[in-house]
């Protein structure tokens, strides 16, 4: 567009930053019949806000949310982005919904606005170039060098021998723990977190593990008297089980004392 192309170099820094590098909330939208990306107001808002903007450089500043909205409203009539409303779905449950252009353009927390503008394509040429290069060097592997050719078959072998190796694992692990489930009950685990969402090398750590359940938290939280702690004499003069020899001596020194009061 050529409204896009007359942007000031800042308010473009402050486009790519929303548009790249943000982590706005991205939404799926159908606009003329053609699947767009939109979002709230408010996202924008708060990504200009965050911690992110602050560390850009030759970007305008912003401190408070009436100058997000300004900055913001200030680049509408780039049409980066434009606000619109959205419909019903163009077809069943969580599919996308329909959006309209409005005439009247502004810039609100609370208003949705659709993409026009894709973001750096640097990306994607070199995505393009790189499979193109790798299409290349497949279809010409007759003329590879000998040492190269025999180099790759080598490199597939060891791959094909790790995946081979990990799923050995997988199904001997298996085993092993069906059979300590009747000999060893409950069981144990060769490489218990091997499929865990953690490192190469933690998912081998530790070697095993019995298949214990683990136990849930939340329990009830026990009484000072259920704790076990020394209780005092009661108000009623009867004593506690904690405290009934420390009663019971004072009582036998004050009977003592007493004594000899009488005898003197």
């Amino acid at each position: 567009m050529e409204q896009q192309k007359k942007i000031p170099a800042d308010l473009k820094l402050v486009v790519d930053f929303l548009r790249e590098k943000s982590g706005m909330k991205i939404r799926k939208g159908a606009l003329n019949g053609k699947r767009v990306e939109y979002f709230k107001g408010r996202s924008a808002v708060k990504a200009l806000l965050s911690p992110a903007y602050l560390k850009l450089r030759s970007v305008p500043p912003v401190t408070t949310e009436s100058d997000a909205l300004k900055l913001l409203h200030l680049i509408i009539p780039f049409a980066f982005y434009l606000r619109v409303e959205r419909g019903n779905a163009i077809g069943g449950a969580g599919s996308p919904k329909a959006l309209q252009i409005t005439p009247q353009q502004l810039f609100h927390p609370d208003h949705y606005y659709v993409w026009l503008y894709a973001g750096s394509q640097l990306k994607a040429y070199l995505g393009a170039a790189a499979l193109v290069a790798v299409v290349l060097a497949g279809v010409m592997f007759p003329l590879w060098p000998a040492t190269l050719r025999i180099g790759v078959w080598y490199l597939s072998i060891g791959v094909l021998g790790l995946i081979g190796l990990f799923f050995a694992i997988a199904v001997v692990r298996l085993i092993f723990y069906i059979i300590t489930m009747f000999v060893a009950s409950p069981g144990i685990w060769i490489f218990p977190k091997l499929f865990d969402d953690v490192g190469f090398v933690e998912s081998f750590i530790p070697l095993w593990e019995w298949d214990v359940p683990k136990k849930k938290g939340g329990k009830k939280k026990r009484s000072k008297d259920e704790a076990g702690e020394p209780a005092s004499v009661s108000a009623s003069g009867q004593d506690t089980p904690a405290g009934g020899e420390a009663a019971e001596g004072a009582r036998r020194r004050v009977g003592e004392a007493s004594e000899d009061a009488t005898l003197d």
